[in-house]
């Protein structure tokens, strides 16, 4: 599996787990703004950005199973984790048969709202976040999607639409911010206020203004509620 890393060696490791499509690419913002204090590695799962994937397309269990290999592999068992999107159904599918390697997480508008897990609304409501990110995010997001198997793509967004996480959070005990842009389309702070509530010790936290993917669009903001999540934990003290 390909990782690529940003910060000083010795400082210590913030994991990143990309959404549906996309790959460490689209992390550069966040980790450009963590890099001073800490070790960020943003992997690629499976079948996505650098990582080759296996013929047949990997469901949510099989790419979280594929990040807890990887975590024990090199080591990173325990470290926080930041996800967006639908890699927060990685991390929390990871919570059910591996709890051991999770540290605090931060789970940036977590995907599936169960309140719309139908194909169609969920395509309407990502198209209609595009003039709500950052200049030049629809070139990163293009690029990301050109790069993955439009096969892999489309049998990946149904094992996520099936995919329940509201059933997985409760298994999800470390400490954890459940983080939402203000103008989110896709992830409705209803959802995000019900995320919160089944996790044993979640928090929210919203950003004014930003919409769905704040690792690229609103990564100074992203980056100070990870920094407050890791002094709280006593992290990074």
């Amino acid at each position: 599996m390909h990782a690529t890393v940003l910060g000083p060696p010795e400082a210590p490791d913030v994991v990143c787990v990309h959404g549906l499509g996309c790959s460490h690419r689209y992390f550069g913002p966040l980790a450009r703004q963590l890099s001073g204090g800490y070790h960020v590695v943003a992997v690629d799962l499976p079948g996505f950005g650098r990582t080759p994937g296996p013929p047949e397309t990997l469901d949510v269990r099989g790419l979280s199973t594929a990040l807890a290999d990887w975590l024990r592999a090199t080591g990173r068992g325990g470290v926080p984790l930041v996800a967006n999107s639908a890699g927060c159904q990685v991390v929390a599918d990871l919570a059910v048969h591996a709890s051991e390697l999770l540290g605090p997480a931060v789970l940036n508008a977590p995907t599936m709202d169960r309140h719309a897990r139908d194909p169609l609304p969920q395509i309407a409501r990502l198209l209609s976040d595009v003039p709500r990110e950052r200049p030049g995010w629809g070139l990163v997001i293009g690029r990301e999607y050109l790069d993955c198997e439009t096969r892999r793509l489309l049998a990946t967004f149904r094992f996520l639409l099936a995919d329940p996480i509201e059933r997985k959070l409760a298994r999800l005990a470390t400490p954890c911010v459940v983080v939402r842009g203000g103008r989110d389309p896709i992830v409705s702070r209803e959802w995000v206020q019900e995320c919160v509530s089944l996790l044993p010790q979640g928090t929210l936290a919203e950003v004014a203004g930003a919409g769905h993917t704040l690792n690229y669009s609103a990564p100074a903001a992203l980056a100070r509620i990870i920094h407050a999540l890791l002094d709280r934990t006593g992290d990074f003290g």
